[in-house]
């Protein structure tokens, strides 16, 4: 298979400040969202209609093609990241304070890097996995610091005692479910264009979240007099932002980064909720909060910046054949 050329280094920056930003104001945008939507509901519909317009755009551009491997593959990892990774977020969003949401999704990455640590050691043949290097360690550490700073004393003021204890198992199972679906993305042989695989991955994933809406009788209890034109808002723009944007870019970033870099949005996520809650709402700030950012920003900067050769220059599958018939190069 031809391999298309590497993007450039700008093309991966506004790639990864897409993912920073937006998926930093999507917490707020689904905790609207659940308050007259019944969450499930909400995500497979959000998820239905972004899938809709990418496929009916690539098959109106170029044509929609995909194998029935890539379809099985991207139907797994729709039900991974969709309905493992947002639907449960979604669902939890409903009882647990985004503080303590926030904490606890902020685990994510080490989740990532232990997994595909995991999947080095298993199957040792210098395509799959990768290895951390020290300071990939020491990144996670100041990130979670940075965010136990930022949201502990929520955590101490709101207390956790009274948190629905079956929500909190929700957004754990959610934080390793997107690990295993962002994993199970990248090392999927023979694996379909980026957009391509965004469009099947949503409307997959879209599929596994109505059902799992139809199960749990959300489709019966739903009232659409009931629902307000805040929370069909804040819905319009998960789909647009959150959705076509912000999935459809973590998909290629996928495909081009290693999943240590993509995972350091869960890092910089908080910061900007932090940041839009000041800029739009006026919220307060403090010094705690600037610390947080600074140790926070840190901890990404190494990981990105850190260069484990060996893993570093692993290629997408895509590109493992031209690789091998051309000289070793590192990716940018």
């Amino acid at each position: 298979m031809t391999s298309s050329p590497p993007p450039s280094r700008s093309a991966l920056i506004a790639g990864f400040a897409a993912i920073y930003l937006i998926w930093g104001s999507t917490y707020l945008g689904i905790r609207i969202a659940v308050e007259t939507m019944p969450p499930f509901l909400m995500a497979g519909v959000r998820f239905l209609v972004a899938a809709s317009i990418v496929i009916a755009f690539i098959a109106l551009t170029r044509g929609f093609r995909a194998t029935r491997k890539q379809w099985r593959d991207n139907a797994i990892v729709g039900g991974f990241l969709c309905l493992g990774g947002n639907g449960l977020v979604s669902w939890a969003e409903e009882k647990v304070p985004s503080g303590i949401a926030t904490l606890i999704i902020s685990a994510g990455p080490v989740f990532i890097v232990l997994m595909d640590w995991a999947v080095h050691a298993f199957f040792q043949d210098g395509k799959r996995g990768t290895r951390p290097g020290a300071l990939t360690f020491v990144g996670l550490a100041l990130g979670v610091a940075g965010l136990a700073i930022l949201v502990g004393p929520d955590v101490f003021t709101t207390g956790a005692g009274g948190l629905d204890p079956w929500r909190v198992l929700g957004l754990l199972a959610a934080t390793l479910l997107w690990g295993v679906g962002m994993l199970y993305m990248r090392y999927a042989t023979e694996p379909a264009e980026p957009f391509t695989a965004s469009g099947i991955q949503m409307l997959t994933g879209s599929g596994w979240l109505l059902l799992t809406a139809a199960l749990t009788g959300e489709l019966s209890r739903f009232d659409p007099a009931a629902v307000t034109a805040r929370s069909v808002m804040a819905w319009s723009y998960l789909v647009v932002f959150g959705s076509l944007i912000g999935f459809s870019t973590f998909t290629w970033l996928m495909k081009h980064s290693t999943p240590a870099k993509v995972s350091t949005y869960a890092y910089v996520n908080p910061v900007v909720a932090v940041f839009l809650g000041w800029l739009v709402l006026h919220e307060p700030v403090s010094p705690r909060i600037f610390l947080a950012a600074g140790i926070i920003i840190a901890g990404v900067a190494i990981i990105t910046v850190t260069k484990n050769r060996k893993s570093l220059a692993i290629l997408p599958r895509q590109a493992v054949a031209a690789a091998a018939a051309a000289p070793a190069r590192e990716r940018p």
